[in-house]
């Protein structure tokens, strides 16, 4: 249904030709012939737009701006004006009128305004309901959604946060896992206390131990002080285990025996000491095929996912992202920026590989290249107007890469891709790195972890 506007204005023949263009594109058009009269309509039937003229006797149009103001801020008013008093149009302006037209304008110029307008209120609108539905989630700080999906993980959060259950929280890379993990302490007894995040896959498994459960003096070559692990520094707190299915076997069993009597020994000591700390933990890995493979144990996955949760990729709830949107604008800063309609639609049916992570990147792109504060489709990168398909690579319908009916390796996957990030950079490491968005050390842990070497030169 089109939007409703008010014509005031004391022109018999101006208002009626008014009445009719905009009836003709489709508006739902109400007329009144004095400020006084408009104002009696204005209050039994509130129009999202209204427009009336500067000069009438009796009540003039800034006599009406300033009563529409005063009854609905958010009434969108535009003034008609007379050629040679766009002073007093700009008057109207700083007194709260969205725009003015002057005498005489065609029919396009009216229409164009009037369809600018009612844009601007509906993106408005839109804004004002993004924020009301962020504000509803302000207990969990930075988890944003409310698709089904996401009601469901605000549910169980809720539910589990203040007791002191382990547990498990799997979902693809940039989900919001930590976000989660962070959420469930700040929700918990233990807000108050610490809380710590490893993340396992990304320190050398010869220094993984030493950074878990600390170490004692001269326990190793350069050990030259004590260091106090991550499950002390936890100490009444959580510890959060990112990546955790990729922690090597053999420290597996040091940290179910943690977790079972609630106790470590630093590497290099023989005392043990006792802990009080409640263990979050998040893998992107398929937990149940690492198990399957010997590669992480069954009974240390039960203990660590007494409560398990998943979080959906975002391209499974599209309907969270200008929610999304907005909370990303935001949080840096740019509260006025608006998205229109198309670039919505772009955004909404992207299928984002590198989810809420991916989205705010390029959010904060879009607000530090900006030329205005509504965001269109023309700013968009060409990736994501194109579906996600670029020149050169394995794209198809649904996803970024094309895998065979009959399945395929993950860890193979893996492999392949970082070994054609070295090649494409050179062997550069740091380059390889910057190109896979990992850290450095990051790429070279999955280097020793394939036996990937550098050609001989």
């Amino acid at each position: 249904m089109k939007p409703k506007i008010l014509i005031i204005d004391d022109d018999t023949s101006l208002r009626r030709v008014l009445e009719y263009n905009l009836q003709e594109a489709g508006y739902q058009v109400s007329a009144a012939a004095s400020g006084e009269e408009g104002l009696r309509q204005f209050n039994e039937d509130t129009p999202a737009l209204v427009i009336t003229d500067m000069k009438m006797p009796g009540m003039d149009g800034m006599q009406v701006l300033q009563a529409i103001k005063e009854r609905s801020p958010e009434t969108l008013v535009i003034i008609i004006t007379a050629f040679g008093t766009v002073d007093i149009a700009v008057e109207a302006m700083k007194a709260g009128a969205y725009d003015y037209i002057t005498k005489p304008f065609n029919r396009d110029e009216l229409r164009l305004t009037v369809a600018k307008a009612l844009q601007f209120s509906g993106l408005t609108d839109e804004n004002k309901r993004l924020k009301c539905a962020l504000s509803d989630r302000s207990d969990f700080r930075s988890m944003v959604g409310s698709s089904t999906a996401m009601e469901k993980v605000f549910q169980v959060v809720a539910k589990v946060a203040d007791t002191e259950a382990s547990v498990l929280i799997t979902g693809e890379s940039g989900t919001g896992k930590e976000l989660v993990a962070r959420s469930i302490h700040n929700q918990s007894a233990r807000k108050d206390a610490p809380f710590v995040a490893i993340n396992c896959a990304a320190i050398p498994r010869d220094l993984l131990e030493s950074e878990l459960f600390g170490h004692v003096k001269g326990a190793f070559t350069g050990a030259a002080k004590d260091k106090t692990g991550k499950f002390l520094l936890a100490e009444g707190g959580t510890l959060f285990l990112d990546e955790v299915a990729e922690l090597p076997l053999e420290l597996q069993p040091k940290l179910l025996r943690a977790l079972q009597e609630r106790v470590v020994e630093p590497v290099g000591g023989t005392k043990e000491q006792k802990l009080d700390v409640r263990i979050v933990a998040a893998t992107n890995l398929d937990i149940d095929k690492a198990i399957a493979d010997g590669v992480f144990r069954e009974d240390l996955y039960y203990r660590l996912s007494v409560i398990p949760i998943h979080l959906p990729p975002l391209r499974q709830r599209p309907d969270d992202i200008p929610l999304l949107l907005r909370h990303f604008c935001i949080k840096h800063k740019a509260d006025a920026v608006t998205f229109d309609k198309q670039s919505l639609a772009i955004l909404t049916s992207y299928v984002w590989p590198g989810n809420v992570r991916e989205l705010e990147n390029l959010v904060e792109r879009l607000l530090i290249m900006r030329n205005g504060n509504i965001i269109t489709s023309d700013d968009l990168p060409d990736k994501i107007r194109n579906g996600g398909a670029v020149q050169g690579s394995a794209s198809g319908p649904g996803g970024i890469i094309n895998l065979p009916n009959e399945g395929y390796s993950l860890e193979q996957l893996e492999r392949e891709v970082v070994m054609q990030a070295l090649e494409r950079n050179q062997w550069n490491q740091t380059a390889a790195a910057r190109f896979l968005r990992i850290p450095r050390h990051t790429l070279i842990y999955r280097m020793e972890k394939y036996e990937i070497v550098a050609p001989e030169k």
